[in-house]
């Protein structure tokens, strides 16, 4: 069973979106257990505060009265070495809990030592060869770091291990995606099949995470990067995440996103529909942006006038 309603499950959930690791409560009676969802909840602590001092030290910046960068860097360092500890502690006394090495690893690469998270991924799965975490972890890593093509390797591991778990399918479609000259010669296959197959995978991802408003946006944000431009199938992608919209701004985002392709596609009267109906503050200067190169007469501008993933 999942755990799915009190703190320590916000607590894995959080390492779940942030690794892919799902934590099962195997015994809620068991101490160990009970000692790794307090170091969980002790970790997430300390992320907060850090955060919370990074905001306040900006805002007095602001102000012309803060205490300067060194001084949070070393409030920070000693915050997260007595996380570390702890951790540390915990794994001398259960060398072989792998969600506690896997929650380590996570720790150490949010404060930006990636390669000491990787050694810890590969203890848990020197431990548990069949946990997909792990390498779905060493996949991101390697993903940063190279090489790529082990990324590729350990993706499709994490994916054979579990092949309902749509955060893998994600992470592996981006990193196709991103680099798809590894991919081409790693796959041996043309540039147009890479884009295919990572469309393929975040059709999965998408459909894995119930439809998930972010994951159907990251597959469709994937077109402003093909060439030639796909621009039916981004305009329908695009059609399909504005069904999946949370609320109105989303909505209106994906409107915008409509709009670029519907000026690519030729179609300048859905361009002026789409954008009507776009009145939030927040995308005020895009949609004039979009407009102006009507009015200018560039109406083959591309769809492409915001940074590609």
């Amino acid at each position: 069973m999942l755990l799915a309603t009190n703190q320590p499950a916000a607590l894995s959930n959080l390492v779940h979106e942030k690794t892919g690791a799902r934590i099962e409560v195997t015994d809620p009676n068991d101490p160990a257990e009970r000692e790794y969802q307090q170091l969980l909840e002790l970790d997430h602590a300390a992320q907060k505060d850090v955060e919370r001092w990074q905001q306040d030290e900006s805002r007095l910046q602001g102000a012309g009265a803060g205490g300067g960068t060194a001084g949070l860097r070393i409030r920070a360092r000693e915050r997260y070495d007595t996380v570390e500890k702890a951790y540390q502690e915990f794994l001398t006394r259960h060398p072989d809990h792998v969600k506690g090495r896997i929650a380590l690893g996570s720790f150490l690469g949010e404060i930006g030592r990636e390669d000491e998270a990787a050694a810890q991924y590969v203890k848990a799965r020197e431990i548990d060869p069949k946990n997909p975490a792990p390498w779905n972890n060493l996949a991101n890593y390697y993903g940063h770091n190279g090489p790529v093509t082990n990324a590729f390797t350990c993706y499709e591991k994490a994916i054979e291990l579990n092949p309902k778990e749509p955060v893998y399918y994600q992470n592996f479609a981006t990193t196709v995606y991103l680099f798809r000259h590894d991919a081409t010669n790693h796959y041996r296959i043309s540039e147009q099949q890479v884009f295919d197959k990572a469309l393929l995978l975040y059709r999965q991802a998408v459909s894995l995470s119930s439809n998930d408003f972010l994951v159907a946006a990251d597959m469709a944000q994937t077109y402003y990067g093909i060439r030639p431009p796909r621009t039916n199938e981004a305009i329908q992608a695009w059609t399909d995440t504005f069904k999946l919209a949370r609320d109105d701004e989303e909505r209106q985002g994906v409107r915008v996103h409509l709009a670029r392709w519907y000026r690519t596609a030729g179609d300048y009267e859905a361009v002026r529909r789409e954008l009507a109906l776009v009145t939030s503050d927040v995308f005020a200067s895009v949609k004039e942006r979009i407009l102006k190169t009507l009015e200018n007469g560039k109406t083959n501008a591309p769809a492409i006038d915001i940074p590609a993933k």
